[in-house]
């Protein structure tokens, strides 16, 4: 038997096969379906088995976009992972929130704070309590200035009970804004009542305190030049918008509301027209004279123009051809008085701030560099003496005694080391005083001086109070002038009257100086007394004196009247 001719795999793999390309109009269409190869069959003897047949040519397919398998299992992964975390993250919260709700379930949870006070871990009743005990002040803030304020002045007041249960519900309604209070600090408005009218009233009287006001173009003094300086807005209180901002629901809810403020725009925003005459001015110093009418004492504050120069600024004037006149902006020459007063003056005394800078502001408007300040004078208090009674220290103080009976509740005797007050002698200085004239009365040597400039200009005679209706020390002023009084007690008519004080309070009855008297019309009364005391409480001069001083004593001229 002729054994079967066996060809190798080898073989067959390597003998050439012929194809022939089909023309272009019959390649196919679709994309390629690879054919399933038949699989040898595995049954029958070797000799029955056929050679694999060798694969047809396959038809190259149209290019796909590539995408690696790898990096999108790596971008579900990712996404995955994100989403775990995110779960993590909400279990977790609502695990602390729910654990924070076990722990606190009768307490507010903790961050939690109302009008700018923590209640964190605190009960309704101990908020409540806290809220109650700490609510004694509020804020009011403009950006980085703030002011505290009791809120019963602005007609707030609040709600202890009502506030602590918002407090106490907040984070426990919703996920997110418990997770506020757990992660940070959450400001639960308080519950308040707001009297309005209260309110208006309240934050108007607050406004000069708030309120920065316009700063007028003015000029300077650099490096001995003249120079302008640009003008500055000032802002205002806008009250209407403040009330409507305390109204809004969320208003105080850390304790603060915010004030709204106007824009003020300045009236002079250019001093060029002004720099000739600022020059004239910052060629000398500006000193203030101070002056004290109970001692008669003057000092002097002296400025050098390169301090002061700063401080100039142009003012509104429709009396000046250029509409502008020179002034002093208030602030400096108020701090530098107030410094000065502090290092100079004692505690009784003290400079009315805003009289002295209006003189100094008065008379650089007028081109002048000399400016005036009054000294005040507080009352004193006294301890009483063994021995003394309340006409005895009256006397040594120069003040009527009605008026420390007055002071004292109307107190008619006093005992030793009892404290009682003494009225300021500014009580007897109502007018403006007169600082270059002066009048002294002695009641000891029953004499005048009168002084101006600090010169004795005259010295006469006088004659003074008897015993029982005395003319009384102190410091006092010329008050008033009649050509010819009435004194109804006494029926007496006096000439060339000039009032000097009231000894009692209230009163229309005046003590002062006059020229010898009449009564009934025709009777001359005490010629020949001068020297003495025979009037009933006026300083009494000739006729002939009293015509001199009567037009050159001008209401405000200080007397002092000496024991």
């Amino acid at each position: 038997m002729q054994p079967t001719r066996r060809t190798s795999f080898h073989a067959q793999m390597t003998q050439p096969v012929r194809v022939r390309p089909l023309p272009p109009s019959a390649q196919p269409t679709v994309p390629f379906q690879p054919v399933r190869r038949p699989t040898p069959p595995t049954s029958g003897t070797p000799g029955n088995r056929r050679a694999p047949l060798p694969a047809a040519p396959r038809p190259v397919p149209a290019r796909l976009p590539f995408r690696p398998a790898v990096k999108r299992s790596r971008r579900d992964a990712v996404l995955v992972l994100a989403i775990g975390l995110v779960a993590l993250v909400f279990m977790s919260c609502a695990a602390v929130t729910l654990g924070l709700g076990l722990v606190y379930t009768e307490g507010i949870l903790p961050g939690v704070s109302a009008g700018g006070i923590a209640l964190g871990g605190l009960s309704q009743a101990e908020a409540a309590a806290a809220l109650r005990d700490r609510w004694q002040t509020i804020t009011l803030r403009d950006g980085s200035r703030a002011w505290s304020v009791n809120p019963a002045d602005l007609g707030i007041t609040l709600d202890a009970r009502a506030t602590a249960k918002a407090a106490y519900e907040q984070g426990r309604a919703q996920l997110a804004t418990a997770l506020q209070g757990i992660l940070g600090q959450v400001d639960v408005p308080p519950v308040v009542m707001v009297d309005l009218a209260v309110a208006e009233t309240g934050l108007r009287e607050l406004a000069p305190q708030l309120d920065q006001p316009p700063v007028n173009a003015g000029v300077r003094l650099v490096n001995g030049q003249v120079e302008p300086t640009a003008a500055v807005s000032g802002r205002a209180l806008d009250v209407a918008a403040t009330l409507g901002q305390l109204q809004r629901s969320a208003a105080l809810a850390d304790g603060a509301l915010d004030v709204v403020m106007q824009p003020v725009a300045p009236t002079v925003t250019d001093a060029t027209p002004m720099l000739e005459q600022a020059r004239q001015l910052l060629a000398s110093p500006l000193q203030f004279r101070i002056f004290d009418p109970v001692t008669g004492d003057s000092a002097y504050w002296s400025l050098p123009p390169e301090q002061w120069g700063n401080w100039l600024a142009a003012e509104p004037d429709a009396n000046r051809s250029t509409g502008l006149a020179l002034s002093l902006d208030a602030q400096p020459v108020q701090d530098y008085l107030q410094a000065q007063a502090a290092t100079v003056l004692d505690n009784s005394r003290y400079l009315k701030l805003d009289e002295a800078v209006a003189d100094a502001q008065n008379a650089v408007a007028q081109g002048q560099t000399n400016a005036f300040a009054r000294v005040y004078h507080h009352d004193r208090q006294h301890v009483v003496q063994p021995g003394e009674t309340i006409i005895s220290i009256a006397w040594d103080y120069g003040v009527p005694y009605p008026y420390i009976q007055q002071a004292n509740g109307g107190i008619e005797n006093v005992s030793a080391g009892q404290t009682i007050t003494i009225p300021s002698p500014d009580n007897f200085l109502p007018f403006p005083v007169v600082p270059d004239k002066r009048i002294v009365v002695s009641i000891s040597q029953q004499r005048t001086w009168i002084y101006e400039n600090g010169a004795l200009k005259w010295e006469w005679p006088v004659s003074t109070g008897i015993n029982s209706s005395p003319t009384w020390p102190g410091i006092y002023q010329i008050i008033s002038h009649v050509d010819n009084a009435y004194a109804a007690n006494w029926n007496l008519w006096m000439p060339n009257f000039m009032g000097v004080y009231k000894p009692i309070p209230g009163s229309d009855f005046t003590n002062g100086f006059h020229g010898f008297p009449t009564r009934g019309g025709s009777q001359l009364l005490w010629t020949n007394s001068l020297g003495t005391r025979v009037t009933y409480g006026c300083i009494l001069l000739s006729n002939d004196n009293v015509q001199q001083l009567y037009p050159w004593a001008e209401e405000g001229v200080v007397v002092e009247i000496q024991p």
